[in-house]
């Protein structure tokens, strides 16, 4: 972790603000009750808390201790559906199928390799017509678009825009 957001999340409750306004539109629409969702570098909650408010089932996943505790603590104040897993997203696999993952800026963290692979392995965690929503560095898209690609699965393209890709996974290509 080049910066070091457990120092950050130790000293600043909610450091890094409100949700991502994007992820909560999609979420205010998203119709399917109770969905099993993954949120990758969720610091202390921010999307996490929003999306397990609305009555989803949330695992968060975070390299910081501090950001997997307040995210615990706050989810267990309001008696939300929420686990987390302090893990190295190079390192962490997901048990079982998830409805969305969530990406919210963590992947350009990576260097490009590291970056593709644990995409690569996400999306192998997806459920069918499930949806990846990935906030990013807008450099990153295209290689994110590539691998989607050359996946088995077709991918329907929800919203492309600012450094925001949402897709949902479709029936295989063949």
């Amino acid at each position: 972790m080049a910066y070091d957001y457990n120092s950050l999340f130790r000293q600043t409750p909610h450091a890094l603000g409100e949700p991502t306004k994007a992820f909560c539109d999609f979420f205010k629409t998203y119709r399917r009750k109770g969905a099993r969702i993954l949120d990758v570098g969720c610091g202390q909650g921010r999307d996490a808390l929003f999306i397990a408010r609305l009555g989803h089932l949330v695992t968060g996943v975070d390299l910081a201790p501090a950001g997997i505790s307040d995210l615990l603590e706050e989810a267990a104040r309001e008696g939300l559906a929420v686990e987390g897993h302090v893990a190295d997203i190079t390192d962490y696999d997901p048990v079982g199928l998830f409805d969305v993952i969530v990406i919210d800026r963590t992947l350009h963290m990576l260097d490009r390799e590291p970056r593709l692979d644990v995409l690569r392995k996400l999306i192998g965690h997806l459920s069918h017509e499930g949806f990846l929503l990935i906030a990013d560095e807008p450099s990153n898209l295209p290689d994110f678009r590539d691998l989607l690609h050359t996946s088995p699965d077709a991918w329907r393209i929800c919203r492309e825009a600012k450094g925001m890709l949402f897709v949902q996974r479709q029936q295989n290509k063949d």
